[in-house]
This record gives structure tokens, C-alpha cells and sequence, in this order.
């Protein structure tokens, strides 16, 4: 079964690298979620309260959702605010937006479980999805159109699983 998440990590370009070599991963593509407004372009996010968010489709039969949010949460700095690495800013937050409601409850109860093992407060939001933007098509596999571009995140370094 294919299923959607939708994940808000910092800079979308890395998460998108990041996730398109992960086994199970079916497509992916960058966007904005979850703003003020039903639509936006890169130069306005600080204006319309927007994340760079990675669209992320995924084979169940392959890879489950646990497995993509452990992959998630290894990638980012869970107890940064509004900050990821270099990139600053609220439309640099972390975020996993839903649209379905099992799949909500899922990552409620997953970050509540982290939490129980940090001292620190974990700062993903967990939400639904109230809306998305695809981005602009330069931004769309940006690190393999610009294999030297800016990256926060260490495309090779993965956690087993």
C-alpha cells in the first residue's frame, strides 16, 4: 500500500536527498505546508508561516511509517526551534503533517514515546495537514541538479534499523 507523509526538517533539499535513498521510498517532492495562506513562493515564507516540507510517498510493503520517522527524527535536531544546522528561521521548523488520522496517532504516540527518553523537549510538531504547495522547480532535486549546493544533512550516514 502506498501511503503519504509529509515532513518538515529544516532546509527541504537535504531532506529530499536524504530520503530519496532510502529503500521503500517511492517519489518525493518538495513544498510548503502548512502556512497561512493557500499559496506562496520561496521569497514569502517569512510572510505566510509556511515550511519547507518534503512530500514523501512510501511503499508500506517495503518500509512502514515507524521506520520513516525513525529515519526523520535521526536526520534532525528534534529539540531546535525554528533552526536546523545553518538555516534559521519559522519556516525552517520541524514538522510531520498527516492527513490521515490513523497516521496522526501514530506520530503523536511516536514523538511521546521519544520524549519519554529525553530530558530535553522535543520540538516536532506533530499536525495535520491544513495545506500544501508544491515548490518551484528549481527547488525539486536540488542536490542532484547542484551536487555541490548546501546540505545540513549528511546524505550517507544512516542508523540501522
Amino acid at each position: 500500500m502506498i501511503k503519504t507523509i509529509y515532513l518538515a526538517g529544516g532546509c527541504f533539499r537535504g531532506v529530499e536527498a536524504y530520503f530519496k535513498t532510502i529503500e521503500g521510498v517511492i517519489c518525493t517532492q518538495v513544498g510548503y505546508a502548512n502556512g497561512d495562506s493557500e499559496e506562496t513562493k520561496y521569497e514569502q515564507l517569512k510572510f505566510t508561516g509556511h515550511a519547507e516540507t518534503v512530500k514523501l510517498e512510501f511503499d508500506e510493503n517495503i518500509i512502514d511509517l515507524e521506520k520513516i520517522l525513525e529515519y526523520f527524527y535521526y536526520i534532525v535536531d528534534p529539540f531546535s526551534i525554528n533552526r536546523q544546522a545553518n538555516d534559521i528561521g519559522f519556516q525552517y521548523r520541524t514538522g510531520i503533517f498527516t492527513e490521515d488520522e490513523e497516521d496522526f496517532k501514530f506520530c503523536k504516540d511516536f514523538i511521546k514515546q521519544k520524549q519519554s527518553n529525553e530530558k530535553e523537549k522535543i520540538q516536532i510538531k506533530v499536525e495535520k495537514l491544513k495545506n500544501y504547495i508544491k515548490a518551484e522547480e528549481y527547488h525539486q532535486d536540488y542536490l542532484y541538479k547542484n551536487p555541490l549546493g548546501y546540505c545540513h544533512i549528511n546524505l550517507n550516514d544512516k542508523p540501522k534499523l
